[in-house]
């Protein structure tokens, strides 16, 4: 029911800056929980950040720590769009990025707490 389109992949150098889109369609955008996965070749799929409504709050956003610092995570209720900017990009951030949604309530950190997904986008990051 609900689609995730994403967008802005691509081969960047170390030290450069990249932003990810995705957009969703087939539901309420503003209801979910959004957040961005990772997977390197080889790997488990990692957290990398997530965006939230919280009662009483303005959004609210978590970050890897790996990420922090120079990740930014945010969304565009408006154009039912979320947005993965990244700085300062380094070798080791290679990986395919993946959009996900959940309408549930839990830690945000596990992918299996994602019920919808992108279809991924590759950065690669060269030395």
């Amino acid at each position: 029911q609900v689609q995730l389109v994403e967008s802005g992949g691509g081969l960047v150098q170390a030290g450069g800056s990249l932003r990810l889109s995705c957009a969703a369609s087939g539901g309420s955008f503003s209801m979910y929980t959004m957040a961005w996965f990772r997977q390197a070749s080889g790997k488990d799929r990692e957290f990398v950040a997530s965006i939230r409504r919280r009662s009483g709050s303005p959004y609210y956003t978590s970050y890897a720590n790996s990420t922090k610092g120079r990740f930014t995570i945010s969304r565009d209720d408006a154009k039912n769009t979320v947005y993965l900017q990244m700085n300062s990009l380094k070798p080791e951030d290679t990986a395919v990025y993946f959009c996900a949604a959940t309408t549930h309530w839990g830690t945000f950190l596990s992918p299996d707490e994602y019920a919808y997904w992108g279809q991924g986008t590759q950065v690669i990051v060269s030395s």
